[in-house]
């Protein structure tokens, strides 16, 4: 008879953050410190702030500096399932493998699958960096530089150092990284390039998903949308964003009028399902290219994401486009 796993419940700890560790988002932080904690337990117990940096509450977003004192709760922890015991989905190591696209001392970038998302949980044990990491075990240092949604493909940057990791980190903050996606988008967009900026709040949870809505209370999203050609009854969109929340060029689409193509939470079904004739079985949102500079080695990054072909069939069966 199988034994369930041990668990073990800690006392309050007070951990004082090394320079090594600054620079990273607490949940991340959490997720090392509490192995064995399912991820929902973690989000929670921030929410409760039970969690505290400093003594005050603190959101999972937040980037922890040197010195900064974090307390952690006493909680039951599972005895963690060794990573080498996970299975990985059959043909996964052979699609990551092909799916790289610069590797260098500093970072590993990806053209991420649609479908596959960054980080196990939510019912898939493994996700791109648990894969990744199972595939090179003699990685000493493997990170999420950032994040893309479960259903878009594209750029996608694992740092291998801490330097690394802080110098893109602070890219994102700061204003030092131009991010460009591509999207097939309902209906005709009239006019030319059009800048949305409205704010993006949580809003309620979809079965896994958690949905996002516009709020001008919400947190600050900006949003380029430039025409690139127009089919009967879509458009082929170049979108930039200076901000990178969750599901943002998807909610900023949809509340301008042109859902995103593929998109089962904020679509339009009548226009989903003629693209499904047309071969569409996904999101159709690709994460193009990413342009920065480290400041941790001066090296400069242009990184280019080649669209996936189920894509460009789909584009082929739209017919002849008219450009704006």
């Amino acid at each position: 008879m199988p034994q369930s796993p041990s668990t073990s419940k800690a006392g309050v700890e007070h951990r004082e953050i090394t320079p090594g560790e600054a620079g990273q988002r607490l949940d991340n932080y959490l997720m090392r410190q509490l192995k064995g904690v399912p991820r929902s337990r973690i989000y929670r117990l921030l929410r409760k702030g039970e969690v505290r940096v400093n003594g005050r509450r603190s959101k999972p977003d937040y980037r922890l500096e040197q010195g900064d004192c974090v307390r952690l709760p006493p909680v039951a922890r599972g005895t963690p399932r060794p990573l080498e015991d996970l299975p990985l989905p059959q043909g996964l190591a052979q699609t990551l493998a092909g799916a790289v696209l610069l590797e260098d001392e500093d970072l590993l970038v990806l053209n991420k699958p649609a479908g596959l998302p960054v980080h196990g949980g939510s019912g898939v044990p493994v996700g791109v960096i648990e894969a990744m990491r199972r595939l090179r075990p003699q990685e000493p240092f493997l990170e999420l530089a950032h994040r893309l949604d479960r259903e878009t493909s594209g750029c996608l940057v694992l740092a291998r150092n801490r330097p690394a990791l802080q110098a893109f980190h602070a890219c994102l903050r700061e204003g030092g990284m131009d991010k460009t996606y591509l999207a097939l988008v309902a209906g005709s967009w009239r006019g030319g390039p059009r800048r949305v900026q409205q704010g993006l709040t949580r809003d309620a949870r979809r079965g896994e998903v958690r949905l996002v809505r516009v709020d001008e209370e919400g947190r600050d999203a900006d949003s380029l949308f430039t025409p690139l050609a127009h089919y009967d009854g879509a458009t082929w969109m170049e979108v930039k964003i200076g901000t990178g929340r969750t599901h943002q060029i998807r909610v900023h689409a949809a509340h301008e009028g042109h859902p995103v193509a593929g998109d089962r939470h904020y679509g339009d079904f009548a226009f989903n399902r003629r693209l499904r004739r047309l071969g569409l079985r996904r999101l159709f949102l690709h994460a193009r290219s990413l342009s920065f500079t480290l400041a941790s080695s001066g090296h400069s990054y242009h990184l280019d994401a080649p669209l996936d072909p189920d894509l460009a069939r789909v584009l082929e069966r739209l017919g002849d486009p008219e450009t704006p």
